[in-house]
């Protein structure tokens, strides 16, 4: 087995702000209704940009979630000015499409946008939703799962793919898990203090010639920041165990290159991200997270 590793710098998230912010989204979703043309339309009225009702009953399991195409103007279709609304009754002939099968039809077609299906709300206990998404010739299926949203403690992620007729080679699966909980008990720990004995965040992929591990370790810094440790654990599988420890040999340098690019860029990401963000609080908080969902292009940092 190949192990790499690389430290960042990042700076600290307000635990407070980060678990105050995510109440307030989790209540202003349950909160939202079904509007017209399965738009998803917040307490005060405004609908959420981006977010449509394919087919289903809102924040019922099985509900589906994505944008309906424009459909063309034309003979036995229906015209463009009604999709996001009712069509009238004088327009509903023969031939014609009725708006409230459309997003129904259009989440069923092979040729509609990528959605995504609640499979389960329980904002007090947990929120799961899986997407199936086609790119590059390949179908993959991701899971997403969070214990207790309005004050996460877990993240959970699952991914398989394959392409269609490839065989087992283009076959692969993944699963990753943050412990938020773990992680802040990780960051409220002295400086001086050994960092946690397991990682919080930890995530495995496995094909059919080889497997890796990532895990992700926090400990503070003297000045209020965190410093992360990721981890990268790679081996072949199988009879290829010998085989993949040659060719990691000789690949040590480019892995261990890419990890460190990939780790410093991420945080300069998160850096940049945090130094943008005002905290705000409250009614005033609970005000900026439905003006981003409505309007997210002119929102303003938190």
């Amino acid at each position: 087995m190949a192990r790499f590793a690389h430290t960042v710098t990042v700076e600290a998230l307000d635990r407070g702000w980060f678990e105050e912010a995510a109440g307030a989204l989790v209540d202003l979703l349950d909160a939202s209704r079904e509007g017209p043309g399965g738009s998803v339309v917040l307490a005060d009225g405004r609908p959420v940009e981006g977010l449509r009702l394919l087919k289903g009953r809102h924040l019922r399991p099985g509900a589906r979630y994505g944008e309906v195409p424009a459909v063309p103007e034309e003979a036995g279709e229906v015209p463009v000015e009604h999709a996001a609304g009712e069509v009238p009754v004088e327009h509903a002939g023969a031939g014609e499409v009725p708006v409230e099968h459309a997003a129904a039809e259009a989440g069923d077609s092979p040729d509609a946008p990528q959605a995504v299906v609640l499979r389960t709300w329980r904002p007090s206990h947990s929120v799961e939703v899986e997407s199936l998404v086609e790119e590059d010739g390949m179908s993959l299926k991701v899971g997403l799962r969070l214990s207790e949203p309005r004050r996460p403690r877990a993240v959970e992620l699952s991914l398989s793919g394959h392409k269609p007729g490839g065989g087992s080679l283009y076959r692969f699966s993944g699963r990753g898990k943050a412990d938020l909980a773990a992680w802040w008990a990780a960051v409220d720990r002295l400086p001086s203090a050994p960092p946690a004995a397991r990682a919080p965040v930890s995530g495995r992929a496995v094909h059919r010639l080889a497997e890796a591990r990532l895990t992700l370790t926090p400990r503070p810094a003297e000045d209020g920041s965190w410093r992360i440790t990721v981890v990268l654990s790679m081996r072949g599988r199988w009879l290829l165990r010998p085989v993949g420890a040659v060719v990691l040999f000789f690949a040590r340098g480019p892995v261990e290159r890419g990890l460190r690019e990939a780790a410093e860029s991420a945080a300069e990401e998160w850096n940049t991200a945090l130094a943008e963000l005002t905290p705000s609080h409250g009614e005033a908080l609970r005000a900026e997270i439905a003006d981003a969902l409505v309007n997210p292009d002119g929102a303003t940092p938190l």
